[in-house]
This record gives structure tokens, sequence and C-alpha cells, in this order.
């Protein structure tokens, strides 16, 4: 066990130097991936935020690898790439901890296209920044540490999303997601190796003690509430889907509306359904991609292709949701004579944490004065699928207005310091338990 003087060391060097080098590598990852500014633009006239685009394995993203890595390596960790391109930086124990399952922080760098700056970056540099506080103390963990960077969790550019913590955690076959085909058409193993990330080591190579993970809300509670911490007690499933609409493309001038086969008409009516859906049921539902073919202002669409974003922390309901709309497609082909084929993306099931874990975050942020919350989280993150393989927890801070997946997302420095702290803490007493139960 870590002796008091060693904590208080640790603690002092994170709230100081630690939160002042973990702000400046988010700033540092937060420009890689931003589109070229005009040379007579400087950011201080700019008068729209902008975003970054790191789709998993583009060249953004490689770039992004690259300074992490260096990173790592700037502090004598070992640094491990497996087969998936997952990147892990390892901080070994004291004498006697060597053989012990690591404690493992996590999250991702990966971004939807136009994204803020903090969405899985803030997780794994706060994880980085622990492991950088151990080196600052001269001092080793009784058990190893791993900050680790998980592929292609916002699934933009290659579905299912969280795949690098799904194949980890044995939940996908990695030669499948290695034969993803991306929306570009690209070959995610191909893709990996031509930025350099096909790792050798095999997924799953340790199995962690516990697992961390350290995330902006995403959500508005937080802020609404003028809570600080939020103590993560599991993540709703989640359920995508994507649909197609084949019907008949005419003139839009001379169809008669009683002879039209408009696939657009029906996607509008399932869009309909479905937010009738959540009203009545309480299950999220969003069309959230909607594409319409030949897609011209006089012509009736004779195809529609759109998707459909299901999530409930209740597995039964989610469930049941899925199945009146299912019921409903037949329905639609009929009356509107049209054929409507569907495939399912992704069936995550609703996840819970450890309470061993989510009692430790709490009791982390109430012994340093900070207002925290039990919470679900209602956006997926690499923490659900390690949770099928080890204790784990997850921390959230406030996302302003609850915006994210926008340059819009912004949390402050003072709730992006309690998040930090509250990690350090909560690691802390992790490292210091000998059990702390099953997964």
């Amino acid at each position: 066990m870590m002796n008091e003087h060693t904590r208080k060391k640790l603690h002092t060097w994170m709230e100081g130097e630690g939160v002042r080098a973990m702000m400046a590598r988010l700033f540092t990852l937060g420009e890689i991936g931003m589109s070229d500014r005009d040379e007579a633009e400087s950011a201080e006239i700019r008068t729209e935020p902008q975003g970054r685009t790191r789709l998993a394995l583009d060249d953004a993203d490689r770039q992004a690898r690259d300074r992490l890595v260096a990173w790592m390596r700037e502090l004598s960790l070992e640094v491990r790439v497996d087969a998936m391109g997952n990147i892990f930086g390892v901080l070994p124990a004291a004498e006697g901890g060597e053989h012990l399952p690591p404690l493992m922080i996590g999250s991702h760098i990966d971004t939807v296209g136009n994204a803020g700056p903090l969405d899985g970056v803030y997780g794994v540099l706060a994880g980085l920044t622990l492991l950088h506080a151990f080196r600052a103390a001269e001092t080793l963990p009784p058990r190893p540490i791993i900050a680790a960077a998980f592929t292609n969790e916002e699934g933009v550019r290659y579905q299912p999303d969280m795949m690098g913590s799904l194949v980890y955690a044995g939940g996908y076959p990695l030669e499948q997601a290695l034969d993803t085909r991306g929306i570009d058409g690209t070959r995610l193993g191909d893709e990996l190796t031509r930025i350099g990330y096909a790792g050798s080591y095999p997924p799953g190579h340790v199995t962690p003690f516990a697992y961390l993970e350290l995330h902006v809300e995403q959500g508005p509670v937080l802020d609404h509430e003028k809570m600080q911490i939020g103590a993560v007690t599991g993540v709703q499933g989640i359920f995508w889907q994507n649909v197609t609409v084949e019907g008949a493309a005419n003139h839009a001038g001379t169809t008669p509306t009683a002879l039209r086969h408009d696939a657009g008409l029906a996607a509008a009516r399932a869009g309909l359904f479905l937010r009738e859906l959540a009203v009545r049921s309480g299950t999220l539902a969003t069309v959230g991609s909607l594409r319409l073919e030949p897609g011209l202002i006089n012509v009736v669409p004779g195809k529609a292709v759109f998707s459909v974003d299901m999530r409930d922390p209740d597995a039964d309901r989610l469930a049941a949701a899925q199945a009146e709309f299912a019921a409903f497609l037949p329905r639609l082909e009929q009356e509107e004579g049209v054929r409507v084929s569907s495939r399912v993306l992704v069936n995550f099931a609703p996840v819970a944490f450890a309470p061993a874990v989510i009692d430790r975050v709490e009791a982390a942020a109430q012994r340093q004065g900070f207002s925290c919350r039990r919470m679900v989280s209602g956006a997926g993150h690499d923490a659900q699928m390690m949770a099928r393989i080890c204790p784990t927890g997850m921390i959230f801070v406030p996302s302003r207005a609850g915006l994210s997946h926008c340059p819009q997302e912004f949390t402050g420095p003072e709730d992006l310091r309690r998040g930090v702290l509250t990690l350090l803490e909560t690691a802390l007493d992790l490292l210091d338990a000998e059990d702390i139960g099953t997964k």
C-alpha cells in the first residue's frame, strides 16, 4: 500500500504541474485534424469555432497516435500496440507487484467529423497524466498501470463503434474487424498497416484488475443541475440499424399523388413513427442520416436510405421498441407500395458497472469536496466493452449545455481539474485494494 506521504506528493503534483501538462497536451492533440486556416485569418478573429476531424486510421488519426506514443516514450513507459491498433503505455509496478494484474485507464483519440476537443481525448490524456505523476514523484505503484487508447471508438468510418475495445474484450472477432469495409471503401486492416499501427500484441493480452474511464458527460444533466462529478453506474443499451426503402422514381409534375411509390414519403413516415414511439415508450429514437435518390427537386424519390439509433437503459423496453418498429415496416411497405429492407449494425445490451468501482468514484469526489451524483451514461463508451472482462467504472465531468460531437463542445478548466483529481483519488484507492469483487 502507498503511504500517506506518497499519496500527498502525487496529489500535489497533479493539482499543479499535472493539470497544466494535461491542458497543454489537450491543446496539442486538439490542433491535429483541424482544417487548414486562411493564412490571413487568425484564431482571434474567427467568429465560429473550428472543429477537428480524426476519423479512425486516417492521416490525422495517425498523427495523433504518433504524438501520444511520443509522450508515452518521454515518460519511459513500455509502449504496446496490439493487432487491432489499440495503444497501451505501461508503467511498471514496484518490487513485488510486477505480476499483479494492472489497473487500466483509457478512452480513445479518434473523433467524429468536425468534432470538439475533449471527447475521448480527455480520458486518454488524464490517464497519461496519472502515469506522469508517478514518474514525477519518482515512485512506482503497487501494481502496473496502463494508459490505453482504443481504436475506432466513434464508429464513423468503420462500424460497429467501440470496435477496438470490443475486440479487446473478446466480443468481436479480430479477423472480422480487420476485414471491415469503411464508408470510403477502405479495408480496416489495410489502413492499420498503412499508418503503421498493425501491432504484434494479441488483443486481450492482459486482463485488467479494474478499468477506469474519465469523460465529459456529452449530455446536459451535470451542467443543468450544477453538479461537479458524475459517478457513472452504467451505459444504456444501443441499437443501430440501416433501413433502405425502394419505390419508383417519377416526374414530380406529372405523377398523381395516388399513383406514387414515394420512397421519401415512406422514410418520413418511418421517422415520424419513431418519434411517436419515443414519446410513448421513453426509448430514445433518432434518424440521424437520410439520403434520397436521385435527390432532385423535380423527381419523386425512388430510393431512401436512413439510419435508426435507439437507446434505453432498460433491456426489455429497448427490445420492445425494436420489435414495434420492425412490425411497422411491413405495414409501411403495403400502404406506400414500396419495398423495405434493413440491416442491424449494432445491438449492445445495457451495461451495469461494478458497485465497488462506483462507490470509490463517489467517495473520491466527496473526499475532495466535489458535488457528485450517480447517473447512467446515454452515450456509448469503451468502458461498456471493458466491463465484460473486469470491474469497470466511469467518471463524468460537466459538458456545457450538453454539447458534444461538435466544435462547441466545452468543459471549463476547473471541471477538467476536478475530473482528473477524482480520477487520481479513485485510482489510488483501487491500487491499494486487494480485492474489489467481480465485474
